[in-house]
């Protein structure tokens, strides 16, 4: 073949690229301004894939035919800039596993409940005997599983950086949870870019894809009120009493009403094991697509009842004197934050902060100022969070490692307390990602 794709970054996205591509005959390297991880540089040199690390080689870079980029590296970098001069195209690790796909994709987007969402899905069609592989965000890339066990069914989870280079792909079944405020620094603080970006899910749509989405958003639904979209064979969800949606919440029910199904799915919402209105959402939007799918009814009911969320999402680490320890680092926008604090009973100390991306605190303060006692600012720069909090919560700490948030918070909480991670910001400032920050809170909770 002797084209030549260079893939710039190193981490899940970036190997699997690199080892799909050599797989299918292409000459292959791999370009890291940082330093590549210990494990992923083990598995290039196993797959004899050429890298570098620690720098850009810009000759070689642009002696490619394809580029494949990293998710995390921005439009507006650099080394993006000096390609982007001599026209050599640009995708992302989506775009060129979709070269190579068979089977179907379920594709799902949202600012918020996208992991929740994806595992649900994910466990909802493993339950049902299903060929399927739990991927993107999660899970291994796109890419890697394709080169090495491909699947009937891929259930994807995509980010908007992740859809911000996509040229043909498309998802069999799109899924637009909700769109709020976040990365707005990737997307010159504009939030139409960034919805925009979202909708980059149904770029691509044909007729005979189906498209998911939450009829509650404001975005979403003034989105696709101003541009012309192809909305055959798209279905809404809501949690009013809406019976003309495809899902919707009646009397603490959720109700689900699909084409080409005679009866209606019902079930309490006490039933299921994922607690609070977000997961309502989450709960209609995973049912609706399954339903679609051809899953059983009593699957699916089975699995709501049955599904343990991922790691760092609302997670109860441990109670101790009558204090709930609640691990919610994969927090990392205003609305997952107040999502986490709507579903908490009791009074909460809430440990927040981080990178601000951003962010906007209003709708948070009726919650904080209702259900917060005290404060732990957890970043090397706090003052942001000190600004908006500091007339509507009384205590507010603030601290620089996870050991000293989690010993303050214990001194702090009595029974009946919350002491929540819910950061509502990145976690880059201090911790390698949002599983490492979740990871040193759940050993300082467990070696109290």
């Amino acid at each position: 073949m002797n084209q030549r794709i260079v893939i710039l970054g190193s981490g899940e996205s970036g190997f699997g690229a690199a080892y799909l591509a050599k797989a299918k005959g292409y000459s292959v390297f791999v370009s890291d301004f940082g330093q590549i991880a210990t494990h992923y540089k083990n598995l290039l040199e196993e797959n004899q894939i050429e890298y570098e690390e620690k720098q850009h080689t810009l000759p070689r870079i642009l002696q490619s035919d394809l580029i494949i980029k990293s998710p995390g590296i921005p439009e507006n970098s650099s080394i993006i800039k000096e390609i982007r001069k001599i026209d050599i195209p640009i995708v992302s690790e989506i775009e060129f596993a979709y070269r190579y796909i068979q089977g179907k994709i379920i594709g799902i987007t949202g600012s918020n409940g996208k992991t929740t969402t994806t595992s649900l899905i994910y466990h909802i069609f493993k339950s049902e005997g299903m060929s399927v592989a739990l991927v993107g965000n999660i899970g291994h890339s796109l890419a890697y599983q394709i080169a090495t066990d491909p699947k009937d069914f891929y259930i994807l989870e995509l980010s908007s950086f992740q859809l911000d280079d996509i040229v043909e792909f498309r998802c069999d079944i799109a899924i637009l949870l909700n769109i709020s405020e976040d990365h707005l620094d990737r997307y010159d603080y504009k939030m139409e870019n960034y919805i925009r970006s979202k909708f980059n899910i149904i770029k691509n749509k044909q007729d005979q894809d189906l498209f998911i989405y939450n009829a509650d958003d404001e975005h979403i639904v003034e989105f696709i009120n101003k541009n012309s979209l192809n909305l055959n064979n798209a279905l809404a969800f809501t949690i009013s009493e809406d019976t003309t949606k495809a899902g919707y919440f009646q009397k603490q029910e959720l109700k689900i009403n699909t084409p080409n199904h005679l009866n209606l799915f019902s079930m309490n919402q006490d039933e299921l094991v994922i607690k609070g209105k977000h997961n309502v959402y989450n709960s209609l939007a995973s049912g609706i697509a399954a339903r679609c799918s051809g899953i059983k009814d009593s699957t699916i009911r089975e699995s709501f009842m049955t599904f343990r969320n991922m790691p760092h999402r609302m997670e109860l680490v441990q109670s101790i004197h009558g204090v709930k320890y609640i691990n919610d680092s994969k927090a990392t926008n205003v609305n997952s934050a107040w999502y986490a604090l709507e579903s908490v009973t009791g009074p909460v100390i809430w440990i927040a902060g981080g990178i601000d991306k951003g962010n906007q605190y209003d709708i948070l303060k009726p919650l904080v100022k209702e259900k917060v006692k005290a404060m732990i600012c957890l970043g090397k720069d706090n003052i942001k969070l000190n600004q908006e909090f500091n007339e509507i919560v009384d205590v507010i700490v603030n601290v620089q490692s996870m050991k000293d948030a989690v010993k303050i918070a214990y001194k702090m909480a009595q029974k009946g307390d919350s002491v929540l991670l819910s950061p509502a910001c990145s976690s880059f400032d201090l911790f390698q990602n949002y599983e490492d920050r979740g990871q040193q809170f759940i050993d300082m909770v467990r070696n109290l």
